[in-house]
This record gives structure tokens, C-alpha cells and sequence, in this order.
């Protein structure tokens, strides 16, 4: 996984302005020399839009036309900011202020708070669900844990459009928004939320903005020394502003037009948050002598991937289609976008982690292939994901779930920072970096204390996920440690390197881990990878079945665009005809693919797909097995738990407990002889569903969910020799997790 801004190369410091614009395309050079008035930057992706603004930014301040205290460089999520940072420090202009518009607003309202309320400004809460729960319950309303998310959402949506609780009802009709509960109960719930606030002196992080606004419109004197502050701003990301984001952006602005905003419209996909691409399509409008330049040359993606995107938005409807960028790929040619159709959701998720297995083969036998941490898949809503971690587990493949756990919470990270900050510390009095002076150097003398080696430890599991996180941490000490070396600062200290690892931490701004990534199309923007993986591509899904207007459905194909783009290399989609073995295929792909996939009609103005391409039909390579039934009660089984266990989780169970155990702890031994996590060998579920048929041949031993063909050659004769209570034989393990070329 990259983020679609980061760079792993550290070129040193331009020596001059006009080095500054050294390898720029000429689009890019002319938004970065564009440095007078209002700029508007149209930028599809994988454009280099990043690389524009940053160099626009750092070509202004070496040449002396920017003041760097005085630019404010304004994006949406820390981790871009951390990263605009670390680039325009690489170009030679530290000191620019990147920052989200929360953190900008945050910063100068604590500033001000003192003068212009009194006193200290107040908390600000963590989370505002439980307060949230608390209202309803006064209000006598009884949410669920999903509707309180939702109302919740609703309270965050009414906030950013500016809307108070009584004008709530009104303000979702307008929007032909869809509330969840009766409008009049969610603004009595909002009225209380807001209350609850006042009572207990907290603010929440929609309020930050308010707040501000309100200061700076109430206060001049105020608006005036923070416009004085400030004389440029730059805002990324320009198509997801909200009323009130843009309301504060006016504000700091005053009656001024130096401004540069980037965005495309056709990656809006948070409307649901408030955010609209009107104040991008008007800014022409507002400012009619803007300068407008568009980026259009594709740096990321092959001419067949930019090709399906392309023939993708060719069928969208609405003012964000009109002002869609076509796109040119400036790669090589690649492999075509692949299509494939399976008869159910477990075929699908099946076919997914063999064909993510094929790419990462190579790669451990030696030769090409991709990395796991370089592929993706992504789905519409996080609840698609359990049936992919299965899959990927059953192939012995390491994922990680974005927005699971943060990489600078695990407990390996944690310590080893710990054990950094004491080193630092201790600096020249520890032992450990006697006869080491780099920094690299360093870090890997303390890392490897924790448990960091030089070479990787074989197979998969916890101990290669902690490596993988020391490991991650050594190549950030490398790449750190070039970069202030080719800005010309002076040698890197532990104790910078420390400070850093705290910045970033604060930034949630992590280094790559290996393991395929599983992710929502949304926490998807931002990233890219070599391969990606589409899945679950139905109607009811893509577009998701609530989005019923036309602006909604617009919204959701513009969401599969922004998947499709992750893609440098390898693109695949796909789609399950039925939810579950034996279902009635009853699904339909997406209406987004029509035209696209082989064998489907173009809409109007759709260009056919290029190339060959071509679509994969699993049902083709897989026997159709009859309905799932619970063999107690007969209830058909639709959840892949269950349906592993051929049983409803609240039917008697049969368990043999002993022969439990017994698997239990040889599938302990066989994960640690072959350094596999133990979910890799068999999962609870179906080792469950073993102790509770008890098969005596291979034939009883494969018709379980979750052992297969493969692992039923792997582990087979241990699993029935423990079933008939004998112990298994014992062979040397060939620890690379695949049978060799003997078996």
C-alpha cells in the first residue's frame, strides 16, 4: 500500500527556484509559476496533483514571492498534511504551515479563546456517541447500536451544513436526504445533544469550526491578525469542503484572492458528511479571472486501467460529469481489467485469494510477482470483509484491515519506542551504540533487541507480524535519515528520529506493513496500490441499495471510479450471483459495468472497453453444491459461520471435546513448525466442525466447509489419524507453507 501522494525516493534540496520546477510536465509547471490571484486546479487521478501544489508552494518561497509563515496549506486528513510537510521540507520550504482545517481552526481558537470568550477554551470530547445515547434516552427514544451511529452521522451532517435542531426536518426534505428515524425525533435528539453540551462545558469537533467562524465573524480585531498571519492559502482536496469549511476558508481569506484549490469532481464521495463539489464548479463563477489549469496525464495507472475508468465516467450523468477529465496514461501497456462472475459470495471470495496467491507466489519462490502489502481488496461496506479474511487465511495469505487496529497502538511499536526513547536518552551511555554512529544503524541495534532481524523469520504468523513492525520502523530510520541528509541539514540524531515517530503517531501517519490490504472504497481514497481487487459489484451493493436519486446513484458510480484509479497495474471486478452456495442466482452485476465487462451493452456515450480484456466465469470451474442446511433443526444456513459448523450457532452441538483439544494442540505445533499463524492451519470454526463430525475418510473429511482440496493433501492423514485416535505421523515440515515438489 502507498498513499497516492508518498514518495520512497529522497532527491536532495534544489539548489535554486528554478530547480524547484526541474521535471515537471508542463501543466504542473504552470500551476506551480502561477503564483498571482485565484487558481483553480482540475486534477484526476493520479495526476500528480501533490507533486503540483507542493512545488507551486516551494517554488514561491525560494524565489521570495511567498513568505513561508505566511502560507496555510490546508488538506483533510493529518496524514496528507504530514506528508506535504515532509515535501515541502524536501524542497527547501519548511516552515509552511500544512495542516487539516480542523487542527488550523483548533490551533487559533485556542489561541483566541482567552480573549475573545475569557477563561480556558473548552473540552473538547473523544467521542460523541455516548452523549448521544444520553440525549435519546431523555428524550424517551430507544436507539439500537446501528441507528445510534446513524443518528449520530445525522447530528455531524446538520452541524457542517450550518443547520440547527428545529430547521432539521425542513433541511432533509430539501435534500431529499433519507433520515434514518423520523426527522422530528432526530432534532429532538440533536436539541438535547446540544443541551448536554452546554451543561457540561464540552465542545465537539464540529463545534472547532463553528466556534471559529463565530470568532472571527464577531471579532475583527481577530479576523484582521489572523489575515495578517496569513496572506495564501492552498486547499487539497477542494471537492469535499462543506459549507462550513468553505464559510471559515472566506473568512480567513477577507476581501483577498490569493488562493489556489485542487480538486475533482469526479471523486466527490462524501456528500453523506456534507461535502459538496459545488463551491469547485463555482469557483470559476466567484472568480472570474482565476487562472484554471487541468492535470490530465496519468502517472499511476496503465493505459488499460485508465481506459476502464475512463469508459466508466463516459456513462455518468449530472454537473460532475460535465466537468469530468478524460484521462491519459503516461505508463506502459499492461494486463486488461479483468471481470469475473462467481455462483456465490464464498466462490467469489475463494477465487479473490487465489488469484492474490498467484501474484504473491513468485515473489516467495524468487522471482517477479507482487508484494502482498502492494495488493488491495475493497468493498462498498466493511461487512463484506469477514468472507475475504476467511478466504486469505485459507490460503495462508497476511492481510490487515484498514482502519483496524493503528499501526503506532500495537504493542510491539509501543515498545519499541519506549526502548528508542531511552536509547536516546541515554545517547552515548548505552552500551547497545558503542561502535555505531548512524542512525540506521542505531535503530536496528535497538530493534533488535526486540525481536528485529536482518533476514525475515520464515512463514507467516505473530512473530512475522512483529518483525514486519520493527521492520517497518528500520526502513523509516533509512529513509529519514537520507532525506535530512540530502536537505543538507546536519547528521540525524536518535533523538530526532524519536521526535519524528512522535509526529507521525500523532498524525495516525504510519509506514507500510506487508500483508494485503482489506478496505472500504471510501478509506480507500488516498491510496494506491499495484493490484486491486473489486469485489462483491452488484446491484443492491454498487450502488448500495439506498441510493435512490439520481444525485445518489452518481455518487456511487463515482465511488467505483475512485476504486478503479487505486490500481497502477493489476485491476480485477467481480460479483456473486447468489449470497450463498446452493442460492438462487438471483443478483445482477452492477449497472456501472454495462459496457465495460464483455458481453454487456454500452449505455449512451460509452466508448467500448480496449483491448481484449476478459471475464472470468467461476461457475465454470465449481460444482454447484445444494443449499446449506442445519443438519439439527434443517433451517437453511445462510451465515459462513454457521454453514461451516452445519448447524445454527444456538442448535445442540456434538462436540467431542477431548478430540477438540486434541486438534487444538496440534494445530499449535503445526503452526509453530512452519511459523504460520494458527487460523492459517485450520480456524476455530472448522476445527470445531471436525470435533463434531468426527470423519473417518477423506471424502467426510473434505465435504467440510474450510478444508479444501489443498489442506486436505497438507493435513489430511494427521487430521483423520487424531479423529480415529491415533497420534499423526511425524514428518520434517517444509516451512514454506506449500507442499513441494515431491507431495
Amino acid at each position: 500500500m502507498t498513499s497516492a501522494t508518498d514518495s520512497p525516493f529522497f532527491p536532495a534540496v534544489p539548489d535554486s527556484p528554478d530547480a524547484v520546477l526541474d521535471g515537471l510536465d508542463p501543466e504542473q509547471r504552470e500551476v506551480a509559476t502561477a503564483l498571482q490571484g485565484p487558481v483553480c486546479v482540475l486534477a484526476g487521478a493520479g495526476t500528480g496533483k501533490t507533486r503540483a501544489i507542493t512545488h507551486r508552494i516551494a517554488y514561491g518561497v525560494r524565489a521570495g514571492i511567498l513568505q513561508p509563515a505566511g502560507v496555510l496549506a490546508v488538506t483533510f486528513t493529518n496524514r496528507a498534511a504530514g506528508e506535504m510537510r515532509g515535501r515541502l521540507r524536501r524542497l527547501g520550504a519548511g516552515g509552511v504551515q500544512a495542516r487539516t482545517f480542523h487542527s488550523a481552526a483548533l490551533r487559533q481558537l485556542q489561541y483566541f479563546w482567552p480573549r475573545a470568550v475569557g477563561g480556558e477554551l473548552p473540552r473538547l470530547l473523544d467521542r460523541k456517541v455516548q452523549l448521544v445515547a444520553e440525549a435519546a434516552a431523555r428524550c424517551r427514544i430507544r436507539l439500537d447500536r446501528n441507528e445510534l451511529r446513524d443518528v449520530t452521522s445525522e447530528i455531524e451532517w446538520s452541524k457542517v451544513t450550518q443547520t440547527v435542531p428545529e430547521d432539521y426536518p425542513g433541511a432533509v426534505a430539501k435534500s431529499s436526504r433519507e433520515a434514518p428515524r423520523d426527522p422530528a425525533e432526530i432534532a429532538g435528539v440533536y436539541g438535547m445533544y446540544e443541551q448536554l453540551k452546554r451543561d457540561r462545558g464540552v465542545i465537539d469537533f464540529e463545534d472547532v469550526l463553528l466556534l471559529t467562524v463565530g470568532v472571527l465573524q464577531d471579532r475583527h480585531d481577530i479576523a484582521d491578525q489572523v489575515r495578517r498571519q496569513y496572506q495564501h492559502f492552498v486547499v487539497d482536496e477542494y471537492q469535499d469542503v462543506s459549507p462550513l469549511q468553505q464559510r471559515l476558508l472566506e473568512l480567513w481569506l477577507g476581501d483577498r484572492d490569493s488562493l489556489c484549490v485542487v480538486g475533482d469532481a469526479s471523486q466527490t464521495i462524501y456528500s453523506f458528511t456534507g461535502a459538496t463539489p459545488d463551491h469547485l464548479l463555482n469557483f470559476r463563477t466567484r472568480h472570474p479571472d482565476a487562472t484554471v489549469v487541468k492535470l490530465i496525464r496519468d502517472y499511476r495507472s496503465t493505459p488499460q486501467v485508465v481506459h476502464f475508468a475512463n469508459g466508466l465516467l463516459a456513462q455518468a450523468r449530472g454537473r460532475a460529469a460535465e466537468h469530468r477529465l478524460e484521462l491519459v496514461s503516461q505508463r506502459g501497456p499492461g494486463p486488461e481489467p479483468v471481470c469475473a462472475e462467481f455462483p456465490d459470495e464464498p466462490a467469489e471470495a475463494e477465487g479473490t485469494a487465489r488469484r492474490i496467491r498467484e501474484l504473491i507466489k513468485p515473489i516467495e519462490q524468487g522471482g517477479g510477482g507482487v508484494p502482498a502489502s502492494e495488493i488491495a481488496v475493497l468493498y462498498r461496506i466493511n461487512a463484506q470483509s469477514e468472507v475475504y479474511e476467511q478466504a486469505l487465511a485459507d490460503q495462508g495469505v497476511p492481510y490487515q484491515l484498514r482502519g483496524a487496529e493503528r499501526f503506532f497502538e500495537r504493542p510491539e511499536v509501543r515498545e519499541a519506542g519506549v526502548a528508542l526513547r531511552g536509547a536516546a536518552r541515554a545517547g552515548g551511555n548505552d552500551a547497545l551504540l558503542e561502535d555505531v554512529v548512524d542512525l540506521a544503524s542505531q535503530v536496528r541495534a535497538v530493534l533488535g533487541t526486540k525481536g528485529w532481524t536482518a533476514e525475515p523469520p520464515t512463514g507467516s504468523g505473530a512473530v512475522r507480524d512483529r518483525w514486519e513492525s520493527l521492520a517497518a520502523l528500520v526502513r523509516l530510520a533509512e529513509q529519514f535519515s537520507s532525506s535530512r541528509t540530502a536537505a543538507g541539514l546536519e547528521q540525524t540524531t536518535l533523538a530526532d528520529f524519536v521526535a519524528e515517530l512522535d509526529e507521525r503517531a500523532n498524525a495516525q501517519h504510519a509506514p507500510t506493513v506487508e500483508g494485503v490490504t482489506l478496505a472500504s472504497l471510501h478509506a480507500a481514497k488516498g491510496l494506491e496500490w499495484d493490484a486491486v481487487f473489486l469485489v462483491g459489484l452488484t446491484e443492491g451493493m454498487m450502488p448500495i441499495t439506498y441510493a435512490r436519486t439520481d444525485e445518489q446513484i452518481e455518487e456511487e458510480r463515482r465511488l467505483l471510479y475512485v476504486g478503479v484509479t487505486r490500481a497502477r497495474l493489476h485491476l480485477s471486478l467481480s460479483w456473486a450471483l447468489s449470497r450463498s452456495p446452493g442460492g438462487r442466482a438471483t443478483r445482477r452485476p452492477s449497472r456501472f459495468l454495462n459496457g465495460l465487462r464483455p458481453g454487456s451493452a454500452a449505455g449512451a456515450g460509452t466508448p467500448a472497453p480496449g483491448g481484449g480484456g476478459g471475464i472470468e466465469r467461476g461457475a465454470a470451474r465449481r460444482k454447484r453444491p445444494g443449499p446449506v442446511r442445519c443438519r439439527v433443526c434443517g433451517r437453511t444456513l445462510t451465515d459462513a459461520g454457521e454453514m461451516k459448523l452445519m448447524r445454527c450457532e444456538d442448535c445442540p452441538s456434538d462436540l467431542d471435546e477431548a478430540l477438540y483439544e486434541r486438534l487444538h494442540a496440534w494445530r499449535a505445533e503445526q503452526a509453530a513448525e512452519t511459523g504460520q499463524p494458527a487460523f492459517c492451519v485450520f480456524t476455530d470454526k472448522t476445527l470445531m466442525a471436525i470435533a463434531e463430525a468426527v470423519p473417518a475418510d477423506e471424502s467426510q473429511l473434505v465435504a467440510i466447509a474450510g478444508v479444501g482440496a489443498r489442506k486436505l493433501n497438507r493435513f489430511g492423514a494427521d487430521v483423520l489419524a487424531l479423529c480415529a485416535g491415533q497420534e499423526p505421523a511425524r514428518e520434517a515440515p517444509s516451512g514454506n507453507g506449500e507442499e513441494s515438489a515431491g507431495d
